[in-house]
Parts: C-alpha cells; structure tokens; sequence
C-alpha cells in the first residue's frame, strides 16, 4: 500500500476545515503525502463527489486512500464506511451515495462500517457535525500510513446495503444515442455525457460528421442544434459549438473558448438527457 491520501470536500477553502483535516492527518503521520482531489463540490451534491471519485481514483496508484467527505446528514444515523474497490483503491465516506459511480463503474470489493465511537480522533467524542476531521481524515490518515488495516477498520457490511444513486446507462439504437449529462468541466463549463465513444463508433460515427444534438431537462426538449463531432476545440471556430472525446473517452459537448452550460442554461444529473444522432452534411455553397 502507497502512503498516498486524497482529500475531496464541498468545504472550500474560505476558512480552516480543510487545514484541520490536513492537520489530523500529520499528527497521525508525517510520513504519509497528503493531496487534494478537490474542495469545491457544490455543496451537498452527493453525485458530483460521486462522478469526481469516479474520474480521479483510477490514476492513483494501487494502495491510495481516498477520504470523500460530502455529507449533509453528519450526526445523523447515516452510516461511516470504508470501501476497497476492485481496482485496490481505498475511499472513506459517507454511506450516502458517494461511492455510486465507483460501484457501477469499476466495483467494490469490500466494504467495512467504521464505529463512529471507537475510530476516531481522540477527544472529539461530544463534536457530532465535523465527521470530516474527527472520523474520516483520522481513519484515512491511520489506514494510509499502515498504522491500521482496512479489515481493523471495522465489521464488513454487505455491498447490497449501501446507498446508491440511480444511474440510467447510455444506449444506442437505430444509429440514435442517448444518455444523461453527468457533470460539467466546470472551470470551462463543457458537459460531460456518460455515452462512450464506443457508441459512436457502433454507430458508425467518426470525427468530421455532423450531428443533430438535443439535450431533454425532465423530459422536455430545452436545444437542439448541429454539431461537428470534432478531434479538438480548435476544428471548430471560436463561438461554435461541438461534440468531442473526453479524457475518459466519454462524449463531450461544449463551445469553444465559452461556456455550453452558462450559454444555454444546462445543468447537470439524471434529469438531463442528451440525444445525438448523425446528420447529414450541409454544404454552402459560394456564389459566382
């Protein structure tokens, strides 16, 4: 096991929540490296922490302990877990959804419910609203440095008994692909859909082609436009819209050097829908 611990939060950086984990952690071990996933979750929006698990542990090394902390039901009766996935990677959590897409996705292994009153930060017993700090840096601090085993952490609890998200699959038929908008590449405001690229190959799209793009909220139709399903932003003119491959080799949709998401208004999860399907090809001609 690498001694590598990975923070991610819907904390920010505005006060001292994320230094105090950081701190927990060094007093459990200066040997351990210690690095952020991200802290900039929307607050309380369990299937982005989801998705971001999902689009980070993969390129870690085997070993990683990862500490997910988005948890608008601390100090309720909601469970704290430890979770091995099929890859080795190791996430500490909420029991609240956070470990949806790893599930769905890659698999989980094991997973192990943590005591709340016996694994945790000596002295904290009477605090009940920082479970970031007190139970889940702490644990992933004691498990990252080999202080503790995963199996020390606690009782194993059956896979079937955690708290998932419902996640509809992308499909293809008849050449027409549907899926959901999972998250944004918020800095740059593209969508991220759950369609993979091997959907459009099936259908017998490739770079170049322009497709009929429309984009549902709760089942109502909100854009439709054509679009080049582009190698790179820079195919297309500044302004103009595109489809592409992200780096999970899901299909993108954005605009160059511009928002899509604050352009026309799209958000993002199961409500979102997006359908594509090839077009054909409009072609201008100049005047003589």
């Amino acid at each position: 096991m690498g001694k590598y611990l990975v923070l991610q939060t819907d904390f920010g950086l505005g006060d001292g929540a994320v230094s105090a984990m950081y701190g927990v952690a060094r007093t459990v071990s200066d040997q351990i490296e210690i690095s952020d996933l991200t802290h900039e979750i929307p607050p309380y929006d369990i299937w982005v922490a989801s998705y971001r698990l999902y689009q980070t542990v993969q390129y870690w090394p085997k070993g990683t302990v990862f500490v997910s902390v988005v948890d608008p039901g601390v100090g309720s009766t909601r469970r704290s877990i430890a979770c091995k996935t099929n890859s080795g990677h190791y996430i500490i959590t909420p029991d609240n959804g956070t470990l949806t897409h790893i599930q769905h996705y890659d698999g989980i292994a094991e997973i192990r419910e943590i005591d709340e009153v016996k694994s945790r930060l000596p002295h904290s017993e009477e605090s009940h609203t920082f479970h970031g700090r007190d139970i889940y840096a702490y644990n992933g601090a004691r498990l990252a440095s080999q202080e503790i085993t995963f199996e020390a952490l606690g009782q194993v609890t059956a896979l079937e008994s955690i708290e998932t998200l419902p996640i509809e699959e992308a499909k293809v038929e008849n050449k027409r692909l549907t899926g959901s908008i999972d998250v944004l590449d918020v800095r740059f405001g593209s969508l991220w859909t759950n369609i993979p690229l091997t959907h459009l190959q099936a259908a017998g799209i490739t770079q170049g082609d322009l497709l009929q793009v429309t984009i549902y909220h709760q089942k109502k139709k909100v854009y439709q436009n054509l679009l080049q399903f582009a190698r790179s932003f820079a195919d297309v003119n500044i302004g103009e819209p595109l489809v592409y491959v992200n780096s999970l080799v899901n299909i993108g949709v954005a605009v160059n050097q511009d928002s899509f998401s604050d352009l026309y208004h799209i958000g993002t999860g199961i409500d979102w829908q997006i359908e594509m399907r090839k077009a054909k090809k409009i072609i201008f001609e100049e005047d003589v």
